[in-house]
């Protein structure tokens, strides 16, 4: 799951060099969903997600709609590798988002330092590429309030979704957010996409969308929801590595001591009770 989630970074970075984001989100969420709707059929599980198709939008908009499209739009200039990095920054606004939720027990000492220390690494990483003009304040903010949606989809799915497989969930709220995008893509899009963007969408929708959901559901059920968490915390290292040996991207030193603080941040941040939600971006 950790190389399935650092993996997107990459492949949405070069999807959209010829391909509109609002394309992106609807060839990657589109085909996801034709694969997972059999073995959804077959499980049974369509039934209940159809029943609960309020809440499943809710997280849709919120989980894939929002998000893919900010994240698309965010890369067409924005590193790959500090992409991945700004969206680990998804426990610090989970903390935050279970506090305004009514857990008064959410920003404790250790999750207060954590919060300071995430923020502190995310200005060493975000100030070094600004000044050296390689990263723009507006793809910053793009890419945070992804990692923002991130920290409040896991709530909808925790507090109205308990009684739903996952498989439906995904399933269902991959096709809402593919038949939204579909009319405003054949819209934008301007121009047949090369074979390398259709490659990458198509490596999106299969590996990081469909099998992904797939395995990380298995994952959940094999170590529980605490330990799948721990993926959040590689993914970032992944997306740094496949931006510097794939796209010849560059890591400055203040990002490399930026790294390993925002991560450090983010692991305070993460503790939790184990009756909270499971607070892992899906980029």
């Amino acid at each position: 799951m950790s190389v399935i989630w650092g993996l997107p970074y990459l492949l949405i970075s070069v999807a959209v060099e010829s391909i509109a984001p609002e394309a992106v989100v609807a060839g990657r969420t589109g085909i996801a969903a034709l694969l997972l709707f059999p073995i959804a059929l077959r499980q049974g599980a369509l039934g209940p997600a159809l029943r609960h198709w309020k809440p499943i939008l809710a997280f849709a908009l919120i989980e894939m709609a929002g998000p893919f499209l900010l994240l698309g739009h965010a890369e067409q200039t924005l590193p790959s590798g500090l992409t991945g990095l700004l969206v680990a920054t998804v426990p610090l606004f989970g903390a935050i988002t279970s506090f305004l939720l009514g857990d008064r027990t959410a920003l404790s000492r250790r999750r207060l330092l954590g919060l300071a220390l995430g923020m502190v690494g995310v200005a060493l990483v975000v100030g070094a590429g600004t000044a050296d003009g390689t990263v723009r304040l507006i793809n910053v903010a793009q890419v945070l309030l992804v990692a923002v949606c991130y920290s409040i989809a896991p709530f909808i799915a925790d507090r109205r979704l308990q009684a739903v497989p996952g498989i439906g969930i995904a399933t269902l709220a991959l096709g809402m957010v593919a038949l939204g995008y579909l009319p405003i893509a054949l819209v934008v899009q301007d121009g047949t996409p090369t074979a390398r963007s259709a490659s990458a969408l198509l490596a999106l929708a299969v590996i990081c969308t469909a099998i992904a959901f797939v395995t990380f559901f298995a994952l959940i059920r094999e170590v529980g929801p605490s330990r799948a968490t721990v993926i959040t915390f590689v993914n970032p290292v992944v997306a740094l590595g496949l931006g510097l040996v794939v796209l010849g991207e560059t890591l400055s030193p203040a990002q490399l001591v930026g790294l390993p603080v925002v991560l450090a941040g983010c692991w305070l941040a993460a503790a939790r009770s184990e009756s909270g939600p499971v607070l892992v971006a899906e980029p």
